[in-house]
């Protein structure tokens, strides 16, 4: 079985990614969202320049979806749908993975807009205690950075700051250690699926349409 792994920039989806290769499963390219008037990952706001920096280090080529702004639902769903039927068609992919771990509406909405392709979406975290995962993970190596927030559910302050052990402790109990409920997304750089670490440099924080943004770049090359 060969699958796809659609590829935030953030912590959850390395971990699917990790996990599925434990399991033997053949992650054979990423598939991320792109925000083509920005040129940043939608909704984490992850510059390409770091985006192609994880791809190399998990060794994994990437399709980039880009995608306009503003963008609806049935633009998205295009978009995304047509990437996958052709990657279906000329690379023979079957499943297409997700990091998500609880939200049952989302995972729903993920299975109908696959249901034309006939590509199986596949959600490797799902279920697992989102407190235990972020143990697992942080004492894995994980290390990420918290690259966009809502601060209606969490704290501006969070903006930018490292995904440690501290922090998760930190959070009110309202918050979900993985920012699953989206008080928060993260940019990745390392990991036990990366094969060596990337360093990313805090930029200027904004607040955009509700949510507040660190702008992370990268250095050429790895450090």
């Amino acid at each position: 079985m060969s699958v796809a792994l659609s590829w935030s920039s953030g912590k959850d989806a390395a971990w699917a990614l990790h996990l599925l290769r434990q399991q033997g499963v053949d992650v054979s390219v990423l598939v991320t969202t792109v925000n083509r008037e920005a040129g940043r990952v939608s909704m984490h706001g992850t510059r390409r320049s770091v985006l192609r920096l994880q791809a190399a280090q998990v060794d994994l080529p990437l399709v980039e979806v880009d995608l306009p702004w503003p963008c609806t639902n049935e633009m998205y769903e295009f978009a995304f749908g047509s990437t996958v039927q052709g990657l279906k068609e000329r690379e023979g992919i079957t499943g297409i993975a997700f990091g998500d771990l609880y939200l049952a509406d989302v995972r729903a909405y993920r299975q109908r807009i696959l249901q034309p392709s006939g590509v199986e979406a596949l959600f490797p975290l799902w279920g697992i205690r989102t407190d235990l995962l972020a143990q697992r993970m942080l004492r894995a190596g994980v290390e990420a950075f918290i690259a966009v927030l809502d601060p209606t559910k969490i704290d501006a302050s969070y903006a930018g700051a490292r995904w440690s052990d501290g922090l998760v402790r930190s959070l009110p109990p309202s918050v979900d250690s993985c920012g699953e409920n989206g008080e928060f997304h993260t940019i990745i750089t390392d990991g036990p699926m990366f094969a060596a670490p990337i360093t990313i440099y805090p930029g200027e924080v904004v607040e955009r349409e509700g949510f507040v943004y660190t702008d992370f770049d990268v250095r050429r090359g790895i450090e």
